[in-house]
């Protein structure tokens, strides 16, 4: 089946995973902390606004406290933004997936993303008939085709790099890349794997 790029968020471990059956010629890089999708250098060029955005980041809100933003396009950095200036993260989801809306291709494919705390989470998706948001206490899927819902699913990962593996391997059709974040009271680890 193929679900397209999906977030999976619970309190303490969140991935994200590209899957691709138009521009898979991309991998996860590490960019100062951030962690970016973007083309490998044999990749045919494109002008597509999509390909390229931060997939997680880890941020801190005013009170300290470490989290992790997971997503599949330009939203997550408002998300972070936001989330960084004491929003929520339920309402730095809506308020950015809202401003941000489905994307403007020929699929009108969603975005989504998750906010990943030690003890909370939250995942949101917006698609062209819904703005969907909430806390989820397990983890739980949210994808841009046939699962673009919040759904629980059985991530079986205890660190960021096991987490971006696990959702590389899924069994879901033309995986291409992943990242992973685990979020605890020290802070935010993130690790991405690109098959490799």
């Amino acid at each position: 089946m193929y679900i397209g790029r999906f977030v999976v968020v619970g309190p303490g471990i969140g991935a994200y995973r590209v899957s691709s059956r138009s521009f898979p010629n991309r991998r996860v890089r590490d960019r100062d902390g951030t962690l970016t999708v973007g083309p490998t250098p044999d990749a045919p060029e494109t002008d597509n606004p999509y390909v390229s955005y931060n997939c997680a980041r880890p941020i801190e809100t005013p009170t300290g406290e470490p989290l992790a933003v997971l997503g599949n396009g330009s939203h997550v950095d408002p998300i972070a933004e936001k989330v960084e200036r004491g929003y929520p993260a339920r309402d730095a989801l809506a308020t950015s997936l809202l401003a941000l809306d489905f994307e403007k291709d020929d699929y009108d494919t969603p975005r989504i993303a998750g906010v990943v705390g030690a003890d909370r989470a939250a995942i949101g998706v917006v698609r062209r008939d819904a703005l969907l948001v909430e806390y989820v206490d397990a983890p739980t899927l949210v994808a841009t085709y046939e699962r673009n819902a919040p759904e629980p699913y059985d991530l079986e990962a205890t660190d960021a790099g096991s987490a971006a593996s696990e959702v590389l391997a899924a069994d879901f059709e033309h995986p291409v890349c992943a990242a992973g974040a685990t979020v605890d009271a020290d802070g935010v680890s993130l690790a991405f794997d690109n098959g490799e």
